[in-house]
């Protein structure tokens, strides 16, 4: 497995990381703990290193998951989790971003994990109700304490990524981003990273599974699974959106390629700082996202490909209107 550096920051991760919310959180199927304690090990031995989890996932079962999967390769990963939510009930219960939950959330976080210090700790969302000036203090403090390496923002605004990055510097965000999620090229998130010299982590790589070409209108989404809620996942949304899907599959075809393969390419195509983080919960897709990581697209490549993607209009928005709201703050 190639490596990457996660901008200026040094932090060098597998070019491909793990995204394990999917383990046993928001999707119909969750693996057991056992199931989801080899697959990972099974990732290790194939050569990621990038881990990538939050305590609301669960909420915190998947830290404790992806702890214990990691404990006896500990010095070899990357670990990467989130605070910004209140929780209540085994639900999030609103955002909370406020320095002292911080701190708390980190110590209840180590413990899970069963690590010494977490290597990358993102804000998950923005919270409008503290300064990210604070958030950033916060985790300044944690880092010279010793409990946190590497500071990181997921789907904050851009003015926001150079305020925080003022009061300590930013390793990574993450944001989604795909071939049928753009908005980092024209809402500034990829100019900051550029001129900040920030890494890019990429959720939702492959759009929650659509851009498998696994999924059509006439897929049932299961009624625990949070796709339900998505505009782009209505029978009308994926039908319309098939064409994204009928063009991965004449690349793949080409490039002796599944389309999975051909969309996390065009991901690691786009910057040398960008790394996604595909989750699954089979082998054989695991193994099938780390090929992506030997598919080189040619400039003519990616040209045909965004030629080809400049006639299709995405149907749908990515969250609904409430979860949008908590995005590019």
């Amino acid at each position: 497995m190639t490596k990457r550096k996660l901008g200026n920051s040094g932090l060098e991760v597998s070019a491909i990381g793990f995204g394990c919310m999917g383990l046993n959180f928001s999707y119909t199927h969750a693996l057991s703990t056992e199931d989801s304690i080899t697959l990972i090990r099974q990732a290790v031995e194939r050569g990621e290193t990038f881990f990538d989890t939050a305590e609301v996932y669960g909420p915190y079962t998947n830290e404790e998951i992806v702890g214990q999967a990691l404990k006896p390769v500990r010095d070899q990963v990357v670990i990467a989790t989130k605070f910004g939510f209140n929780i209540a009930d085994g639900k999030m219960a609103g955002m909370n971003s406020r320095p002292e939950h911080i701190r708390a959330v980190c110590e209840a976080s180590l413990e899970r994990l069963g690590i010494e210090v977490i290597d990358l700790f993102y804000q998950h969302r923005v919270d409008p109700e503290v300064p990210i000036e604070d958030v950033a203090g916060a985790v300044k403090d944690l880092i010279a304490a010793g409990k946190v390496k590497h500071f990181g923002l997921s789907e904050p605004g851009a003015q926001t990524v150079r305020r925080a990055h003022a009061v300590q510097p930013v390793t990574a965000l993450q944001n989604e981003y795909s071939l049928w999620t753009r908005g980092p090229e024209t809402n500034g998130i990829l100019q900051a990273c550029e001129e900040l010299g920030i890494g890019l982590v990429a959720y939702s790589p492959l759009g929650k599974g659509f851009l498998t070409g696994a999924m059509s209108k006439d897929t049932k989404i299961g009624e625990n699974d949070f796709r339900r809620l998505l505009p782009r996942f209505t029978p009308e949304a994926m039908e319309r959106n098939q064409a994204l899907i009928d063009l991965l599959v004449g690349i793949a075809r080409e490039k002796n390629a599944t389309p999975a393969q051909i969309a996390l390419a065009w991901l690691l195509a786009q910057k040398p700082w960008i790394v996604p983080i595909p989750g699954t919960t089979k082998l054989s897709r695991l193994e099938e996202n780390l090929g992506a990581a030997q598919i080189t697209l040619t400039a003519d490549d990616l040209a045909k490909i965004g030629a080809a993607l400049a006639q299709i209009d995405i149907e749908g928005d990515r969250y609904p209107a409430h979860l949008m709201a908590t995005t590019g703050r």
